[in-house]
């Protein structure tokens, strides 16, 4: 080795959520691991993502209930919200949660540590800026991911906001535009909406927050739109920037062309995978149209060379969850190479912080009917006149979950509705099991909880795959409201 190169086993791109996890799991093959970080330490989930969207959804879930407590006969008076305390303790939060992941990095070796921009050289050597060299005989890419920018945002300046810098606002605008519907979009929109600031939403193409049945998407668009202007297939004319903010121009959905001004734009229209700087085409892998390479999504293994790819930078699941369970086999792997083995990969879970939350699990419908050809039914429940949610007044939603015909096994489920995110866990548990329609109804439903509503879907799922009964109409060995 000369002081120009370092000769390493395995080298991880990237020290996020995947790259500290790939560095754990290959640490049980060898000590010979170079972490590699261009940027500033602390995963996109602490720094700019989960963690500190959901201080601001708490506060908003503060100013929402103290605001409407008059529906339950309490009156709260003198409502106010303080915009720089919110974003103060937003910020305070956040940093604490940085500073756990930072405690972790700060303990792993110091000469394991390596903080430089790299690309390929090919595809067993990696070069720095400087010029420096770095040989390894494994290459883990966990390089993350950044915020994409549609043509028509580009060239916005100050006022162009986008998940990694929303969180450093002084204090709350007072009018927003949001370009994306999709979950992160949605989640801030509500957020910022219940905290006082106006809000409009703008979309192309009709997605909302990744619901893909399109009942259930209409009843979302609606209730949305109770709270927020929300457009999912607008029609925008232009965005630009004035002295006083951004000036939008677009189709209002009653049919008037309207020009107005917000204070800030927010993109939330997706997060590109970070590979394009990297030089892959120097590996002699085989990339897709957005350059990522091809991988075996269940060894991360690309092609079959000795390079591994986990988290954003795949372009797979972008979830935490899943980043930690893709550098956790990425890892493995590349330190047990070249006999690399399937690693275990979850049921599809994905849960939307909104009010009504939203949560995906299993096979979505589209794969379901490619799937089955048919053959499956679809349980429904409405939680309009569900027990405990009106109890709570959160007595919006709908559950479609769907099982196979024959079998009867459970293949899915889509919820828009209260304490999704609850009920989705058990959805993908019952999923990851492989259990059927019938096993799921054998397990206890306490009275009265919104899970009362899971049951009552499950119900009509089991009748329409022709396994039970049809379901009883006000059925009272449930007791009321189920």
């Amino acid at each position: 080795m000369t002081p120009n190169q370092i000769d390493t086993d395995i080298a991880i791109i990237g020290a996020g959520t995947a790259g500290m996890g790939a560095y754990r799991a290959a640490r049980a093959h060898t000590d010979s691991i170079l972490l590699i970080e261009s940027g500033a330490y602390g995963t996109t989930c602490a720094r700019v993502g989960c963690m500190p969207s959901k201080l601001l959804i708490a506060a908003a879930e503060a100013a929402h209930a103290a605001g409407h407590a008059e529906a339950f006969g309490v009156h709260a008076q003198g409502v106010s919200v303080d915009g720089a305390a919110v974003m103060a303790r937003v910020r305070r939060e956040r940093d604490r949660f940085v500073g756990f992941v930072l405690e972790t990095i700060e303990a792993y070796p110091e000469a394991g540590r390596f903080k430089a921009k790299v690309r390929f050289q090919d595809a067993g050597t990696l070069v720095t800026e400087q010029g420096q060299l770095i040989r390894a005989r494994r290459i883990v890419i966990a390089s993350g991911s950044t915020p994409f920018l549609p043509p028509m945002l580009q060239g916005l300046g100050t006022r162009l906001l986008s998940s990694d810098s929303v969180f450093e606002l002084p204090t709350l605008p007072k009018r927003l535009v949001v370009f994306g519907p999709g979950p992160l979009g949605l989640e801030l929109a509500q957020a910022m909406s219940r905290l006082g600031v106006e809000v409009k939403v703008f979309g192309v193409g009709g997605g909302i927050a990744g619901i893909r049945d399109e009942a259930m998407r209409a009843y979302a668009d609606k209730i949305f739109n109770e709270e927020f202007y929300l457009d999912a297939a607008a029609q925008v004319e232009s965005v630009s920037e004035t002295a006083a903010g951004v000036e939008v121009r677009y189709l209002h959905r009653d049919g008037d062309h309207r020009t107005e001004q917000f204070d800030y734009v927010l993109a939330a229209t997706g997060r590109t995978p970070n590979v394009a700087a990297l030089a892959l085409d120097k590996t002699g892998l085989q990339l897709d149209k957005r350059g990522v390479p091809l991988f075996d999504r269940h060894t991360l293994q690309c092609g079959d060379s000795p390079i591994f790819i986990a988290g954003d930078a795949s372009n797979d699941v972008p979830l935490l969850h899943e980043a930690a369970d893709q550098g956790r086999i990425a890892g493995d792997n590349a330190g047990r190479y070249p006999k690399v083995q399937a690693g275990l990969r979850r049921a599809p879970l994905a849960v939307v912080f909104t009010e009504p939350q939203v949560a995906s699990v299993g096979l979505n419908v589209e794969q379901i009917r490619l799937r089955s050809a048919g053959a499956f039914a679809a349980g429904v429940a409405s939680f309009e006149d569900q027990g405990r949610s009106r109890v709570m007044l959160r007595n919006k939603g709908l559950l479609k979950v769907y099982g196979e015909m024959g079998s009867g096994r459970f293949l899915g489920a889509e919820m828009f509705g209260p304490d999704a995110e609850h009920i989705g866990h058990l959805l993908a548990w019952a999923v990851q099991k492989q259990m059927t329609v019938s096993e799921m109804l054998e397990m206890p439903f306490y009275h009265p909880v919104v899970e009362e509503g899971l049951r009552t879907a499950l119900r009509d799922l089991n009748h329409k795959l022709r396994i039970g009964p049809k379901p009883v109409e006000r059925c009272m060995d449930c007791g009321p409201g189920t």
